[in-house]
């Protein structure tokens, strides 16, 4: 998928379906000269559906298309004849998207199930026919019902990526480099800072066929929880990932500094993000000798609160091992 494909937010005006008229009619037979009210009701109007569907990843196709209606409901017809209900309008999202009211920004449900299907916009109650208003007094009622008109509103839909791992790191940190790497994902990749503008997905194929996917997302800086940079943009797609993969480079000034930079700023937007597992990666670490690496490891024992390992994607160095570890943290609970 390109980057320019990958789309996690939209804005749609929805509209449900007008109900039904119901009808007014009176029956007429060539021996029944007053046969009565016999009008049947409207039918629903459509609604507006979101649902859920494991094989999209991005909102890309919702893109160019703003506004979505649902059909109308029909009128009743003679002999108590109920209308068809309006047809009804699905939005087909990834799992993982979350629903926003627009205007107010509340957060109204989230699809996290495939086939999961919330209604958007009630479609409107159809009218009732005059056949349900005769009575002793009132023999020949000559009205109806006109149906109820449907919702319209403005919704948000933001994607929350639902990835296995998430890689954090600063801007330049290799992420992109790692997953072109060890996944069969071909991210932008350069040497300047925020390449990434979009989340990139790759799928890691382990041992025995097994797979898991890891999420490349944009570099975070600080004041990222107060929406510099891509801030928002970024933090909110490593809420569902159940492994956190922090890689900071071998020749960052201070590894252990960059490091609680990263936590403060995942502390500061949700601190249920410090409750997932963590596993730090030192990478570019083809760049060190045994010396230089035996020194690094006296500095960081003790000071990191996550277990790290030395990996070069460039260099194939660490990799495997990385993959092991990582199995083993995302499985522990199946154990």
């Amino acid at each position: 998928m390109t980057e320019g494909n990958f789309v996690d937010y939209v804005k749609i005006h929805v509209a449900s379906g007008k109900g039904g008229q119901g009808s007014a009619h009176l029956r007429r037979e060539k021996y029944v000269a007053k046969g009565g009210p016999d009008g049947g009701d409207g039918g629903r109007g459509g609604h507006v559906v979101l649902k859920g569907n494991k094989n999209l990843w991005t909102l890309f196709h919702l893109k160019f298309k703003r506004h979505i209606r649902a059909e109308h409901g029909s009128s009743g017809g003679k002999q108590t004849s109920t209308g068809a209900d309006g047809q009804d309008q699905y939005i087909e999202v990834p799992l993982g998207t979350v629903l926003r009211d627009t205007e107010t920004q509340e957060i109204l449900h989230e699809i996290t199930e495939d086939g999961q299907e919330i209604i958007v916009a009630e479609g409107g109650k159809g009218g009732l026919g005059n056949s349900h208003f005769k009575s002793s007094k009132n023999q020949t009622p000559r009205y109806a019902q006109p149906g109820l008109e449907g919702e319209e509103k403005d919704i948000t839909l933001e994607l929350k990526i639902l990835a296995d791992v998430g890689l954090v790191g600063f801007p330049n940190a290799g992420k992109s480099t790692l997953l072109s790497v060890i996944t069969a994902a071909k991210p932008k990749i350069a040497d300047y800072e925020f390449t990434t503008l979009k989340p990139n997905l790759g799928i890691v194929e382990y041992r025995d066929y097994q797979t898991f996917v890891v999420a490349d997302i944009p570099g975070i800086i600080e004041g990222a929880a107060e929406g510099k940079g891509i801030g928002h943009r970024f933090l909110r797609h490593i809420e569902r990932n159940s492994t956190l993969l922090f890689l900071i480079p071998a020749d960052a000034r201070d590894i252990v500094k960059q490091y609680e930079i990263l936590l403060d700023e995942l502390r500061r937007y949700n601190p249920e993000m410090l409750d997932k597992d963590r596993l730090i990666a030192i990478s570019k670490s083809d760049m060190l000798d045994e010396e230089l690496k035996a020194e690094l490891k006296a500095e960081l024992d003790g000071n990191l609160n996550a277990p790290y390992l030395f990996i070069s994607a460039v260099a194939q160095q660490g990799l495997v091992e990385l993959k092991d570890k990582l199995w083993e943290m995302l499985n522990k609970q199946a154990v």
